[in-house]
């Protein structure tokens, strides 16, 4: 806890080690928190600190943000009225507490809950609908085959063209129970780049088709990582790149090993890049970039709770020049 003792005239008279390091201290606690916030948010700190000592009352600011050479942290801050010893002088002590990592970690649990209500609500939709498509579909399929026996070449096209939106429902519907999943089962130790070559194989064909040229780019002697559901992320990354060079390019796979025992996989395309205001949000539930008949916005998010269940992360930045690079970070054990 950093404590700050000060005087009627907000002048600091003390101060522990503490303090110097979470705010930028100076002459007056006034001026040194105000050095680091935004006095129009909190009123004029002179204001706030003189009103506590006046009124004989503590008064406590929360999530304070501010602002120093180390960057911008969360503070707690909580002023109180007292006497000087042996002066017996009002002044006042400033006690302020980091809690950054608190609001953090708030941020987290909420998102978390939110995360668990979507993925009960698409579970039960999902479930919902698997039985009629199925239906659906079986009935489909049995009047095609008495359209083809019968020659009929129109209806046999209508019905195809049933049959192809009927498919892609149950596409959306397989990913809406898959993100409703919440647990991972752990698999074999495998090498990292069997588990991309594995993901991108089925892909090869419609790379070629658009003029799309993959390169690879792996380290050598990488530690072993578990399997898991690895091939769903680096299979959904490798596609969203295709998706994102419709007029051909190059899709750049690289893997390497981090000083911090991690094990990194980026995926760098030369296609379209992301619109700088969607690379924070691009990674929420049924957000997508992509036509209303290609992309139901589960994909990305899938793939962070799958590399957010190895204790990873993932993120997306746009390339310098053209295109965009998603980044795959997984720990490892030695």
């Amino acid at each position: 806890m950093a404590l700050v003792v000060f005087d009627a005239d907000l002048r600091i008279i003390e101060a522990n080690l503490k303090a110097a390091s979470v705010i930028k201290l100076g002459d007056r606690i006034d001026q040194s928190l105000a050095s680091g916030t935004d006095d129009k948010i909190w009123l004029g700190w002179t204001q706030q600190l003189k009103a506590a000592i006046a009124g004989q009352t503590t008064a406590a600011f929360d999530d304070v943000a501010y602002t120093s050479g180390s960057g911008t942290r969360l503070l707690r801050v909580v002023c109180s009225p007292a006497e000087h010893v042996g002066t017996g002088s009002p002044g006042g002590i400033v006690m302020i507490e980091d809690v950054s990592y608190m609001a953090e970690i708030r941020r987290k649990l909420g998102e978390a809950e939110r995360l668990a209500a979507i993925g009960r609500r698409a579970s039960k939709v999902a479930h919902e609908l698997n039985n009629p498509l199925d239906g659906i579909l079986r009935y489909i399929n049995l009047t095609m085959r008495i359209v083809d026996e019968e020659n009929l070449s129109k209806p046999k096209e209508y019905l195809e063209q049933c049959k192809r939106g009927l498919m892609r429902m149950v596409q959306i519907v397989g990913e809406l129970l898959e993100f409703s999943r919440s647990t991972y089962m752990p698999s074999a130790q495998v090498k990292i780049d069997q588990v991309i070559e594995d993901a991108i194989k089925p892909l090869e064909g419609r790379a070629s088709n658009l003029d799309v040229r993959i390169s690879r780019k792996y380290g050598f002697g990488l530690p072993l990582v578990r399997s898991g559901n690895l091939f769903q992320v680096f299979c959904n990354l490798a596609g969203n790149a295709l998706d994102a060079m419709p007029d051909g390019g190059e899709l750049t796979i690289s893997t390497r090993a981090e000083a911090d025992n991690s094990i990194v996989v980026e995926f760098r395309d030369t296609g379209t890049g992301l619109p700088a205001g969607d690379i924070e949000t691009i990674f929420e539930p049924f957000f997508t970039t992509k036509d209303k008949d290609k992309g139901t916005g589960l994909g990305l998010a899938i793939c962070r709770d799958i590399v957010e269940s190895y204790r990873g992360r993932i993120t997306a930045e746009n390339a310098p020049g053209r295109g965009s690079i998603f980044t795959v970070y997984l720990p490892v054990t030695s």
